[in-house]
């Protein structure tokens, strides 16, 4: 062989090598959640039939652990605690810095060995979860694992997911499959909503109607049946749709759940969201007859005897500390003129109702803490006093989270704003349709749970975070999981890393790599490498000639959708596919919106334009007229355009410019909108742009 293709060779095998070894650097960091320290090392270590497992871990648990590496295409040979050599060891050990929580863990991979330490086998779990995600299959039976020390632990105890099970219902074996991937993306809570207006799904032996009536309806889509009679069935009547989980499947999804180091939370909710119960069970209402109430009648005794009879079932096939009891969107609206619950309010001598609420809420607690549980529920547990031990799960924004932690209550954080997985996550156009909203992976991302209002001791009180699916619009198993992934995966960072560790740029790449994976394992998450992004106008300033100019709002913009205030619709600023992002104002008073912008001086007007959007989930509309005026004296105006719209539910989500084009001269500018009388709804805009 001459010199210049010995050459040639070398350099081959030398480009070859380095691609390897680029190769497994680069999958030594796409571990997610990303760990608190993680320093590559030299070489690699070789798994294949000939490695040894050895673990000081003694019974079930260990069988449990050697379960997971059944993942791994090799069978590992048993060892013992003198092998050093070509060993796997999971090494139980002492609390320490390095091991300062059930959870954390060490992982050491060296070309000799790989040993994982924790104090205990949820520690272990999770580093061979990470251990998992760095190996890499060489073929013919050998796993390679690049040389890697890693240090780990948790930034909250409680990372969470919720499902809802009951708008549409899932089976047990979809959840089960649903915890495979949680597990391995270190969330450790199933929170399971079973119960809503749309199917009880949970079965309770002492009341049967819950799971022969109260689990069925009339339409399997949870839109079309909402939007139509809003019936329940028997089980055995045609064309009835629905389902429950028997308590044998209950205790099925609760062990593999635990076999996963995964805590499963039952939700039941109370006092609203119960309309299945109350077609069931009318006595239980404030009409006693079904479908006029959604809320339970708080001063019928017969209702505490029901919900205590409920959760005595649920605690036995629940191990979990918490209890979820539901508590939010209670209308309260029969409460006010019921005799039995005005009479409660005497007897307990409470004021408002929303101090029943508080009664319910209270009442049940002492319960459940009898029973050595806690009780968690939506942040409006807060209305009328909060139950001396209760947990809050913050949703509405951030502030019943923070209000609970201030006065001493853990919370779990899950704003809708965040971590809400039921809102579009790339342009609405480009996806199924949707509840509204817009909740793109970065977003998710960026969340960080503790507000920064908070003082030290205060922040130890955040318990921890959660992303939630409701599943009005998402009716069959592939799409939850195009709903779940990757943007839980991003709430599994937020929840584990430490926020110094973490980078949207490196998580995107990690965050790709993963979705591959998830699709190789048979799921169906959001393809991320074909994402379109925000709305274009809203990446960059808009310039024009009422930019900063003054607006008198001839109809006021509500309180809750104020964008920046009185600056919104001059400020430049565009906004993105959702109404709730702090760049478009909504408008509900009299259904309109009516502005004035004062130009300052006469000016030459060619062109005045407005965007608006339509997202039917969230009642939100375009507009059924728009007048566009101009004057001299801001008193007189000429109307330079009137214009009506058919407004239809057809199309879920739209955003639609109306414009006037043409030759004006004035100093005012005025722009009119009004909603259809059939929907009435919501108007939102962002920028009224002059030109």
């Amino acid at each position: 062989m001459n010199i210049r293709n010995r050459y040639a060779k070398v350099c081959l095998f030398l480009w070859v090598l380095g691609m390897c070894l680029t190769a497994h650097s680069l999958k030594a960091q796409s571990v997610i959640p990303v760990p608190l320290k993680m320093e590559q090392g030299t070489g690699s270590f070789l798994l294949s039939e000939k490695t040894k497992l050895y673990t000081n871990l003694q019974g079930g648990e260990a069988q449990l652990l050697e379960n997971c590496l059944q993942a791994l295409p090799v069978h590992l040979k048993k060892g013992k605690k003198k092998d050093t050599q070509n060993v796997l060891s999971l090494l139980i050990t002492e609390k320490s810095g390095q091991l300062p929580t059930p959870e954390s863990y060490t992982l050491s991979v060296t070309p000799e060995r790989i040993q994982i330490q924790a104090t205990s086998g949820a520690g272990l779990f999770y580093g061979i979860q990470t251990l998992l995600q760095l190996s890499v299959s060489s073929g013919a039976g050998v796993i390679t694992v690049s040389a890697v020390e890693v240090q780990d632990t948790p930034r909250f105890a409680y990372r969470g997911l919720m499902l809802d099970v009951s708008r549409h219902f899932f089976t047990k074996e979809f959840v089960k499959k649903q915890i495979d991937a949680l597990a391995f993306y270190k969330i450790n809570r199933l929170h399971l909503h079973l119960t809503d207006a749309a199917g009880w799904r949970i079965e309770i032996k002492k009341y049967p109607l819950l799971t022969e009536f109260a689990a069925w309806r009339t339409d399997a889509n949870w839109k079309k049946w909402w939007n139509g009679d809003r019936k329940y069935v028997r089980f055995d009547e045609p064309g009835a749709s629905g389902g429950y989980y028997t308590q044998d499947d209950i205790r099925e999804i609760v062990e593999y759940a635990r076999q996963h180091f995964i805590t499963v939370i039952p939700e039941i909710e109370m006092p609203a969201h119960s309309e299945e119960v109350l077609a069931a069970y009318p006595q239980l209402s404030c009409a006693g007859e079904p479908y006029k109430n959604a809320d339970f009648c708080v001063g019928n005794e017969e209702t505490f005897t029901f919900l205590e009879n409920v959760l005595t079932e649920v605690l036995e096939l629940f191990p979990s500390e918490y209890i979820h009891i539901g508590g939010d969107e209670a209308g309260m609206a029969a409460w006010k003129t019921c005799p039995k619950c005005q009479k409660r309010m005497k007897d307990e001598h409470l004021s408002h109702v929303d101090e029943l609420q508080s009664y319910l809420i209270h009442r049940i607690e002492k319960f459940l803490n009898a029973r050595g549980r806690r009780l968690l529920g939506w942040d409006e547990i807060l209305k009328g006093g909060l139950a001396p031990n209760a947990t809050v799960m913050s949703w509405r924004g951030e502030e019943g989270g923070i209000a609970a932690v201030t006065s001493g209550h853990r919370a779990v954080m899950t704003p809708g704003s965040h971590c809400y997985l039921d809102s579009y996550q790339d342009a609405p156009y480009s996806q199924p349709e949707a509840i509204g909203g817009y909740l793109p992976l970065k977003k998710v991302y960026a969340y960080n749970p503790v507000a920064a209002s908070l003082s030290a001791e205060q922040a130890k009180l955040v318990y921890g975070a959660q992303v939630n699916l409701f599943t009005e619009y998402v009716p069959t198993p592939e799409h939850v999981e195009y709903m779940l992934y990757p943007r839980t995966l991003a709430l599994a960072e937020v929840a584990w890393s430490a926020p110094e560790r973490k980078s949207w740029p490196d998580f995107h790449a990690r965050a790709l790599k993963a979705v591959s994976d998830l699709q190789a394992k048979g799921y169906h998450p959001f393809d991320l490498k074909n994402e379109i992004g925000s709305r274009p106008e809203s990446t960059c300033p808009v310039t024009h000639l009422a930019l900063g100019k003054k607006v008198t709002y001839n109809a006021p913009y509500n309180s809750s959708y104020a964008a920046k205030g009185d600056v919104t619709l001059t400020d430049g600023i565009r906004g993105d596919w959702t109404y709730g992002d702090g760049a478009w104002q909504g408008f509900i008073s009299k259904n309109r919106l009516d502005v004035t912008i004062d130009m300052e001086a006469d000016v030459s007007v060619h062109s005045i334009i407005a965007t608006f959007m339509q997202v039917v989930g969230a009642e939100v509309f375009l507009p059924a007229s728009v007048t566009i005026s101009i004057s001299d004296d801001g008193t007189n105006f000429t109307e330079l355009k009137h214009q009506t719209f058919e407004v239809t539910k057809e199309v879920p989500i739209k955003f639609t410019d109306i414009s006037w084009e043409g030759n004006a001269q004035g100093r005012y500018v005025r722009y009119q909108a009004q909603a259809g009388k059939e929907f009435g709804g919501w108007i939102f805009t962002d920028e009224i742009i002059v030109k």
